[in-house]
This record gives C-alpha cells, sequence and structure tokens, in this order.
C-alpha cells in the first residue's frame, strides 16, 4: 500500500477511536446527570414524605439552627387589599369627645312631668316649644348654665361625667367641625376633645338633635390634624366589609378598630328618653356586627374606600326577654347625618312641625283611668293627650287633655313612637287630619302646622 492509503487508514482508525471517546463520554455524563436527577429525587421525595408523612402537617424547621429556635421571615404581607387601608384613611380624624359637668347637675329630673312624651313642647311653660340648644338652660339649681361655651363653668368645678367618640369631618373658616352622638354631650356644661397624638382641645357645642342623637362641635382650625369623608349609605349592602373606630371604655382605648360586615340597612329601631326609658320615636339605621362598645358612641363606621357610611350610636345587649345577643350593633346612615349636621352648622337646630302637646301611650294608664275615657272596647291601642300647650296648634285646633289620637294623616297611631314618625314626615306649613276619639266618640282635627320647634 501506498503511504497515501496507510494514512486514509491511520485517519479513518483515528476517527473511529475519537467517536468512541466522544460517545464515552456522554455516557459518563448522561450517568451523572442521572445520578444526580435520581439523588434530587430522592431527597425531594424524602423532604415530601417527611412534611406530609407527620400527622400534624408540621416541616422540619431543625435546619434553621438551634434545636427549640426560629427565625423571622423577610417575606412582607401585601395588605393593599385589607382594611388597614381604610382605617389609615381615617384614624387621624377621629377623637375621644370628654363630657364635663357640675357635679350637682348629675341627676335626671324626678318629677311628674318626665314620664310623659313631649312632642317638643315646653315641660315648664305655656311655650309650646323648646331649644335642648338654649344658651340660657337651667341647671337642677336653678343657675344658668351655657352648654356651647367650654368657658362657662370653672373647670375646677368640673367633673368628667362621660367619654365618647367623635370625628372630624370639615376644616373651614379656620374651624374644624366635629360629628358626634346627642347623647354623648347632653347635659354638658363643657366639652373636650383628644385627637389622636393625645393633644386634648376645648371644644364649643355648635348645635344638637336629640331625635336623631346628632350633634356637631367646633374646634380651632389650626389644630385639625386630619378630616374624614362620608360616603353615600344608600349604596351599601348586606355583607360589605366594614370597620367601627372609636374609644370604647373612654379614651385610654382611643382609636381602638373593630371590623365586621354590615348585617342590615334600613333597620327599624326604637328611639328612648335618655332620663327616662320612654320610647319617644323610631330610627332607620344600619346594622353591623362590628363591635361596638360603650365609648364607641359618635365614631364612625367606614366602609373598603376609608369613608364613613355611619355614625355608631348604639348596641342591643339583650332582647325583650332578657337573652343576651351579640354582634347587634347600629349607626346612623351617613346620608341622614348629612343632613342634619349640615342644619345644625347652619342654624345651630333642627326645625320640625310642633303640636305642643304631652302625651303618654294608652296602654301605660292604669285601667282605672282608661275606663274614664270611654273608649270603644276595640280601641286598645292609641295616644292619650296629657296636657295642651297655650297657643299651641294642636289646641287652636280644637284637641284637648283626655283626647286620645289613633290617626295622623294616613298614618295609624299607636304610640307616642307611632306619633312622632307620623309628625315627622310632615313639613312646618302643611295642614294634617288627626283622627281622635273623645268621650267614646271619633272626631276627626284639621291642624295647620305653622308652629316649629328645634331640638
Amino acid at each position: 500500500m501506498d503511504n497515501n492509503n496507510q494514512n486514509d487508514s491511520r485517519m479513518n482508525n483515528g476517527k473511529k477511536r475519537d467517536s468512541k471517546v466522544k460517545s464515552g463520554n456522554s455516557l459518563v455524563k448522561i450517568g451523572i446527570v442521572a445520578f444526580i436527577s435520581a439523588m434530587l429525587g430522592v431527597g425531594i421525595a424524602f423532604a415530601g414524605f417527611n412534611y406530609f408523612g407527620n400527622s400534624n402537617g408540621v416541616a422540619d424547621t431543625s435546619s434553621t439552627g438551634a434545636a427549640g429556635t426560629t427565625q423571622v421571615s423577610n417575606t412582607k404581607a401585601n395588605t393593599a387589599n385589607s382594611m388597614s387601608g381604610a382605617y389609615k384613611k381615617v384614624n387621624g380624624a377621629v377623637v375621644s369627645v370628654i363630657n364635663l359637668q357640675k357635679q350637682e347637675q348629675q341627676s335626671s329630673d324626678g318629677s311628674l312631668n318626665s314620664i310623659f312624651g313631649d312632642l317638643f313642647g315646653d315641660s315648664n311653660s305655656g311655650d309650646s316649644s323648646s331649644d335642648s340648644n338654649s344658651d340660657n338652660s337651667q341647671s337642677n339649681d336653678g343657675s344658668s348654665s351655657d352648654s356651647n361655651s367650654s368657658s362657662s363653668s370653672n373647670s375646677s368645678d368640673l367633673q368628667e361625667y362621660s367619654e365618647g367618640s367623635g370625628v372630624i369631618y370639615a376644616k373651614q373658616n379656620g374651624k374644624g367641625y366635629i360629628v358626634t352622638n346627642n347623647h354623648v354631650v347632653e347635659g354638658s356644661d363643657s366639652l373636650e376633645v383628644i385627637l389622636e397624638d393625645g393633644t386634648k382641645l376645648s371644644a364649643k357645642l355648635v348645635g344638637s338633635d336629640s331625635t336623631t342623637d346628632l350633634a356637631v362641635l367646633e374646634i380651632a382650625g389650626n389644630k385639625v390634624p386630619a378630616t374624614a369623608s362620608f360616603g353615600n349609605s344608600d349604596n351599601v349592602s348586606p355583607g360589605d366589609p366594614v370597620i367601627a373606630i372609636g374609644s370604647p371604655l373612654g379614651s385610654q382605648y382611643a382609636t381602638t378598630v373593630t371590623q365586621g360586615i354590615i348585617s342590615a340597612t334600613n333597620r327599624t329601631v326604637e328611639t328612648q328618653d335618655q332620663n327616662t326609658g320612654q320610647v319617644t320615636g323610631e330610627a332607620t339605621v344600619l346594622q353591623t356586627d362590628a363591635a361596638i362598645n360603650p365609648g364607641n358612641s359618635g365614631g364612625p363606621l367606614v366602609n373598603e374606600a376609608g369613608q364613613i357610611v355611619g355614625i355608631n350610636s348604639m348596641k342591643l345587649a339583650s332582647n325583650t326577654d332578657g337573652t343576651s345577643v351579640e354582634g347587634m350593633g347600629f349607626a346612623i346612615p351617613s346620608n341622614e347625618v348629612v343632613k342634619i349636621i349640615n342644619q345644625l352648622v347652619q342654624n345651630g337646630k333642627v326645625e320640625r312641625p310642633s303640636l305642643g302637646i304631652k302625651v303618654i301611650d294608652l296602654d301605660q294608664i292604669t285601667d282605672a283611668s282608661q275606663s274614664s275615657l270611654k273608649l270603644p272596647n276595640n280601641v286598645t291601642k292609641g295616644v292619650v293627650i296629657y296636657s295642651t300647650t297655650s297657643g299651641s296648634v294642636a289646641k287652636s285646633a280644637g284637641l284637648k287633655k283626655n283626647d286620645v289620637i289613633v290617626k295622623l294623616g294616613n298614618k295609624t297611631v299607636s304610640s307616642v313612637a307611632d306619633l312622632h314618625s307620623a309628625l315627622y314626615s310632615h313639613s312646618v306649613g302643611d295642614t294634617v287630619s288627626v283622627q281622635y276619639y273623645r268621650n267614646g266618640k271619633l272626631k276627626t282635627a284639621q291642624v295647620h302646622l305653622t308652629k316649629k320647634t328645634s331640638e
């Protein structure tokens, strides 16, 4: 063979050897990869067995350090869609409200007149209207007090009577405006508010309305740390998440937040006179299962957007048979709140039609007294007129003591609450028919609601 053939033969042999070497290397690599994969598989399977095989479903954390130790995760929870965002929008505007009173004023009126429902007639005179916001209201000792001024009494003579909550909703013309409940500030000789940072400020009562249980306070505008906005309460639905913010049990627990849902809308509840406990009317409120405790009164009920949809006012702790209940809180809807507080800021009061009479539920008087009314046997519900005030529209229409009102306008009247609701569905200037029994006979009077009252 010539040299060229020999060289070709060597080259071919070399190529074959290179091919064998490369093939061997590939097999080795495949083997290594297979081995590693197998070991990883065993490790994963073992870890899975170790976790899922554990009856408590607890992962083995023994590799984190010494036995019994652990560490804090650096993973940050995403709370952008939680109610904490809503809380941060409102909490700076929430305040504690302190009601200060003279010690001798801290007692309720136990007089005979206090048992009668008063349709905004003056309980002490013939004037058919009374103004609970009067700058010259009389205290129990007969002295004059100014409930609208924080400087009306020497602070050394005042004691803390009660605490509640409120929320700053506006800063205008150098003033800050706070909404709270009427029952939080009722009877005060002086008022204070405590801001979120603990700053204590004097507050002035702009106006209050016992019918809706709302009041507006005023503080210096340069002290306002934040304001909250109102949402549309007509847009809330059962199941919507909400939070309640306030000072349960007082300012020691200021800006406490509790979470729940809207349990019901347009819930009708009875309202009561704070002194006598007598039912005076009905209110349409939002029901929530967010915890509402003493001291939360006047604080905001807030939706996911951080808007006020209600002002917390009351809770139901037990029903009529004494059964204890939980998660039954109520708030005044924001649409009603805005309507009332705007009137309080503009006029210092809310004006409504007045009949100028004192009344009591028929079923609250004795059988002997009922028999003297000579009512038909089928009349068991109604409202008995106890007295009419001088110059009242009721007296002008011919209504008298012992008349039993059973209907006002197109609404049946079975109680004082019914009479309030029927009357307040009308405006000053309306003429309304009143059906009543006198000496057993049904009569009708046309009452022109020219008199107005303020609460």
